[in-house]
């Protein structure tokens, strides 16, 4: 079920914000969704649209998909189906989860154009990539979804109404980040965390993940973490390490540290 992710034709003016761009739906229940987020997606200039374990397999071959799609067809056609979240974020260097819930543990909180201008200087050299991550319908994202991704995007919507559907959300974000890639353009700072033109390239998710597999591993082994009794250290740590940025490197050595623990505990 799984297809290899490739990025897609784009405007050249900014060819590398929109060809470094993903927009990932995790568990979709109505194709006519899909078919929406795709025409939502071209209309902005984007083509890149991941899904992960739709309720109707081959979402992106149904009728009612092909007729939201409204002449995005090539997009919808695109689509790549994956079996998980991690495989929707291989490769991805900072992600975005969209949530309408508080989370207690959850990584940053941010808005639709504060996530765009963020994105600007990490996209801008064209070595990274970045992921909009978009919950089911009913439910939207789980904590353990939100926790894999860098930052919540919360949209600001009516309190006394802030029911979105999936593609008009898909909308706002895609036309915030359109807007900001046109407003810099090719000039935009070198792609780092900080936008530094010295840092190191920033850590893809996958590298990320394993890091955290290795880190909890090792607290596990000198018993400052009780794989009965966690009390949430992980998504705490998650969070504060979100906040950071994590680099290549620091992710190098932060299993570093972890692999000594774990030989001295061993010991």
């Amino acid at each position: 079920m799984t297809d290899t992710l490739r990025p897609a034709d784009a405007e050249p003016a900014v060819a590398g914000g929109f060809t470094s761009t993903r927009f990932v739906l995790v568990e979709p229940s109505h194709p006519g969704n899909v078919g929406a987020a795709a025409r939502a997606l071209k209309t902005m200039g984007f083509a890149r649209l991941v899904v992960v374990r739709p309720r109707v397999a081959h979402v992106h071959e149904d009728p009612d998909a092909r007729a939201m799609a409204s002449g995005a067809d090539d997009v919808l056609a695109s689509t790549h189906l994956v079996d998980s979240l991690d495989e929707a974020l291989s490769g991805v260097h900072w992600s975005l989860a969209l949530s309408a819930r508080t989370r207690e543990y959850g990584p940053p909180v941010m808005t639709p154009r504060a996530a765009a201008e963020r994105a600007v200087p990490i996209v801008a050299g064209g070595q990274h990539e970045i992921a909009l991550v978009f919950g089911n319908e009913r439910v939207g994202l789980s904590n353990a979804d939100v926790e894999r991704c860098s930052a919540i995007v919360h949209i600001p919507a009516n309190p006394a109404y802030s029911s979105l559907n999936l593609a008009q959300a898909v909308q706002v974000l895609a036309y915030e980040l359109r807007t900001a890639f046109q407003m810099h353009g090719p000039v935009a700072h070198a792609a780092t965390g900080s936008g530094d033109l010295d840092a190191s390239p920033l850590a893809a998710n996958d590298d990320v993940e394993r890091m955290f597999v290795h880190l909890e591993n090792a607290l596990v082994a000198i018993d400052f973490l009780d794989p009965a009794n966690p009390k949430k250290l992980m998504p705490r740590l998650r969070r504060l390490f979100s906040r950071t940025g994590l680099e290549r490197e620091e992710v190098h050595i932060l299993r570093g540290i972890a692999k000594h623990i774990l030989l001295k505990a061993h010991r």
